[in-house]
């Protein structure tokens, strides 16, 4: 079961399938616990009602992706003993410690206030809730911290030796803080935190389109909006280091991203809206593009010399046509992004946040768009990064372990059913509560028509609550 492919072809597609199925739950769990957690300090400091059901509703959706991310994460580790094993006996002594500080500093700390976060009310006192579910979102980032520099030490690598052909580490604070490290970190960050926003807002613009306008929707729907503001703004000038960073320690993953063949030196480079990379042709086929502009994006200056991919070894330059698209994608995404806050900020002005329609239309439809700009940019990576999976040092067909490609095959088909099937559930479940939307515990409805469009009845274990007053049962028994 090799499908005609080599087995380096089928453990490079099994290990980004199994990725790309993993990253997007991480990303929902690191933004969702920063905002559940700016939840709850807003109830905290308000005493209002409405903060404290949408905790109760987005720590379900939580819950879920954060157990699936668990699962598809530990999947992923056993990848390196099985079908990259000569990559962990070369580059294990840095890259096992990376993963292991990730288990011990972060892990711990989510698994250890986990169970207060989502079992405590009424049980802790409200302090003590919200401190735990701090420790949950500080545990997120505290995770991203330690991936992110495992993953960027394989792009950026210093601070090692190479002794009988094993990677050996020198200088532990050179590893981890390696050059592409912070914009990487604050790339991610930004990214993780604007997939959960658009989430948010997406559920938020259904229910409005459903005719809901209480204030668990309009909460959820303004503070949603007002984060992919900041965010999209941010991650323009976050992209733009970033870039300056990758130009100068990995160029030829940007002239890959670029479709530049020929280094420029008489002129400036254009940038490409549109084109074909042609990795055998060696050119860029049916090319639009604006001159001067890539040289400005990427050098600061209207005719900044770019190295051009003829400069490198065929053997040596990643897939042009797959980076060329992956990024456009990903940038396209993030304008999109961009222009939904804009559109909303205006609208906020002339108080119709609420009431438009086509606004409702963009934000729903615009859900997908963080986990979209989030796997092109993960594709833009880790392809760009080849043919080194340590760059520069070793090559991703060194790093294979000794199996056949019908091995590899049939794992992968394994792999692929059993995920579609188990996340697939999981998903459908995620969205099954989003489709229901945020419920009345504690807030009271403005109207009677509200308590109709709301659910009646909470969800879960994760809504009981111990110290409940008799005014909220009557409350909840009037619903």
């Amino acid at each position: 079961m090799n499908l005609g492919l080599t087995a380096l072809e089928l453990a490079r597609i099994q290990f980004a399938f199994t990725v790309s199925f993993h990253i997007i739950f991480p990303a929902i769990s690191i933004g969702l616990a920063s905002f559940l957690a700016v939840l709850e300090w807003r109830w905290l400091r308000t005493q209002n009602p409405v903060y404290r059901d949408l905790f109760k509703f987005w720590v379900k959706i939580f819950a879920i992706a954060f157990g699936m991310g668990v699962v598809s994460g530990v999947v992923m580790s056993y990848q390196f003993g099985t079908n990259w094993s000569e990559f962990s006996r070369i580059a294990g002594s840095v890259t096992g410690p990376l993963l292991a500080y990730e288990v011990l500093s972060a892990f711990f700390l989510e698994a250890g206030f986990l169970g207060i976060m989502l079992f405590g009310w009424g049980r802790v006192g409200p302090r003590a809730h919200f401190f735990a579910t701090l420790m949950v979102a500080v545990g997120t980032c505290i995770s991203m911290f330690w991936i992110l520099s495992s993953n960027s030490w394989m792009q950026t690598p210093q601070g090692f030796s190479i002794e009988n052909g094993i990677i050996v580490p020198q200088d532990w604070f050179a590893i981890v803080f390696n050059p592409s490290f912070p914009y990487r970190l604050a790339h991610m960050a930004a990214a993780a935190f604007l997939v959960s926003a658009l989430l948010v807002a997406s559920t938020a613009a259904w229910h409005l389109l459903k005719g809901r306008r209480d204030a668990l929707v309009k909460t959820s729907f303004s503070m949603a909006l007002w984060m992919i503001l900041v965010l999209a703004t941010l991650q323009i000038f976050i992209g733009d280091m970033h870039g300056l960073n990758t130009l100068e320690h990995q160029p030829a993953k940007l002239a890959a991203i670029e479709g530049h063949w020929e280094t420029n030196h008489d002129e400036g480079m254009p940038l490409y809206l549109f084109g074909i990379p042609d990795m055998q042709a060696e050119e860029t086929k049916y090319a639009v593009g604006i001159p001067n502009l890539g040289s400005l994006i990427m050098t600061h200056s209207l005719d900044g010399k770019v190295t051009g991919l003829k400069e490198f070894a065929p053997e040596d330059r990643p897939n042009s046509l797959i980076v060329f698209w992956s990024f456009r994608i990903m940038v396209a995404m993030g304008m999109l992004m961009l222009l939904l806050a804009l559109m909303a900020l205006v609208l906020r002005k002339n108080n119709k946040l609420f009431e438009n329609k086509w606004l409702h239309r963009f934000a729903f439809v615009m859900g997908p768009s963080g986990f979209i700009a989030l796997l092109a940019g993960w594709f833009t990576t880790e392809v760009g990064r080849q043919p080194w999976v340590v760059y520069g040092v070793l090559r991703t067909k060194d790093a294979l372990s000794p199996v056949s490609a019908e091995q590899v095959g049939l794992t992968l088909i394994i792999f692929v059913v059993v995920y579609c099937v188990v996340f697939g559930i999981g998903i459908y479940y995620m969205l099954k509560l989003m489709h229901k939307g945020p419920e009345f515990i504690y807030s009271v409805p403005h109207s009677d028509e509200e308590v109709i469009q709301a659910s009646k009845r909470p969800l879960g274990s994760t809504d009981e609550d111990l110290d409940a007053k008799p005014s909220d049962n009557h409350q909840e028994e009037g619903k």
